[in-house]
């Protein structure tokens, strides 16, 4: 159980305050970056890809750091939605870029296992 909630103790917005000056102003794409979380409702895994895209405003951050944010952040029990809002804050928190988005698909064992027991992606 500790690599499901290895994040708890770890600050995400550290993880981004090394940044670069960089006057680049197109899109920037990380995509389908995997992980894997533990659902806060039922503490039944949920997995998937997240992608993001963001257009700078003088400031990029290394492309491991995003990688190194969504493991931080995804390791605690934790909510699609919520995980999807706090990438999002956080970049927009510590880069001020001129437009974040972020795009999470992820398998639940919670929706896969009980209830409605069908497999999708959300």
């Amino acid at each position: 159980m500790k690599r499901f909630f290895s994040g708890i103790d770890i600050d995400p917005q550290a993880i981004l305050q090394t940044t670069f000056s960089e006057e680049y102003s197109g899109l920037v794409t990380l995509e389908k970056i995997s992980f894997f979380s533990m659902c806060e409702h039922h503490l039944l895994p949920f997995y998937g890809f997240v992608s993001i895209g963001y257009i700078p405003n003088g400031k990029i951050a290394g492309l491991s750091k995003f990688v190194r944010l969504i493991d931080v952040l995804s390791k605690r029990p934790q909510l699609q939605e919520r995980l999807t809002e706090q990438i999002v804050n956080l970049i927009d928190l510590v880069l001020s870029p001129e437009g974040v988005a972020v795009i999470i698909s992820a398998e639940h064992m919670c929706m896969s296992l009980r209830g409605v027991k069908k497999l999708g992606q959300l």
